[in-house]
């Protein structure tokens, strides 16, 4: 009820309403200016319009400025209003302060994506007047589920910012920090670590090195959660990507055209959903032990 009732919750509903009914007009406006394919229905979430991303990249890139704006003054908001040392004086369990945190702010952002999920496709439906699919359902809710997850990361990050820094603004700025960096500059990183371990300087080079160069590029940019969560989605999303990885022209050989069924996506990206989940439970780890150790009766 905190977040609910509070400014910031408004401001990200809001933001995020807007920015997911641009994207379905986007949607729209590509859809129909293009031929109609086998997963007509998926393309509301991964079609952009003339100057309009789709819905997909637009929750890669501001999902997280969700997750930190419901995180970031969580334990260091309390400190500044010396509202936390009341709460550590009252006949509850300390660790169900940060608990309570997190768990609140994972519901919310739950609710929140499936509901605008859920809006967007219902509003399509109206639109396009063609029912999804069973499968296409499916591959919609595995899909806002690595949303819900990817997101949940982010707060548990700001949270964990949160209880180690001494106010709200030093916490938003250092997870803002993180996020700006893994979506815009951790590519660069990995091209750059790439290029030196296996550098591709002339032909010669570039004829030796170039499976290792991408080889290594792509594992370090796999350790960025945003890209971790791009190729997931983009992959659930569009049944036609068969591989997450190198593709050989021996792998080539012999294979047949087509589209994979979910159960096949699934396979390919169930590693990147563990990898999110691990990452989201290790922030949270750590603002628990963190928050466990401060002592915040004293003062």
């Amino acid at each position: 009820m905190d977040h609910i009732r509070s400014k910031k919750f408004l401001m990200i509903l809001i933001l995020v309403c807007v920015t997911s009914y641009a994207s379905l007009y986007g949607a729209l406006t590509g859809i129909t200016s293009s031929d109609a394919s086998d997963y007509l229905f998926l393309a509301l979430y991964t079609t952009s319009g003339s100057s309009i991303p789709s819905f997909m990249s637009f929750i890669a890139l501001l999902g997280p400025f969700v997750g930190v704006i419901l995180g970031f003054d969580g334990i260091s908001g309390e400190k500044s209003e010396r509202t936390l040392y009341r709460i550590a004086a009252q006949p509850i369990y300390r660790d169900s302060i940060i608990n309570g945190k997190f768990l609140a702010g994972t519901t919310l952002i739950f609710m929140m994506v499936f509901a605008m999920g859920i809006s967007i496709g219902a509003l399509g439906l109206l639109c396009l007047g063609v029912p999804p699919s069973l499968e296409e359902i499916a591959r919609i809710f595995v899909f806002l589920l690595f949303t819900a997850v990817y997101i949940s990361f982010w707060l548990g990050l700001s949270l964990w910012f949160s209880v180690i820094c001494q106010n709200a603004a030093a916490s938003a700025m250092a997870a803002i920090g993180v996020w700006l960096f893994c979506a815009l500059f951790m590519g660069l990183v990995a091209g750059m670590i790439a290029n030196l371990v296996y550098p591709m300087n002339n032909e010669m080079q570039a004829l030796y090195n170039s499976f290792g160069n991408y080889t290594l590029e792509l594992d370090i940019n796999r350790l960025s959660p945003y890209y971790l969560y791009s190729e997931a989605v983009t992959t659930i999303m569009n049944p036609s990507v068969r591989s997450v990885n190198v593709i050989t022209v021996e792998s080539l050989s012999g294979a047949i055209s087509g589209y994979l069924s979910l159960g096949q996506s699934l396979l390919l990206v169930w590693p990147h959903l563990a990898g999110l989940v691990a990452l989201m439970l290790i922030t949270f780890a750590g603002s628990y032990v963190c928050f466990m150790r401060q002592e915040i009766r004293a003062k």
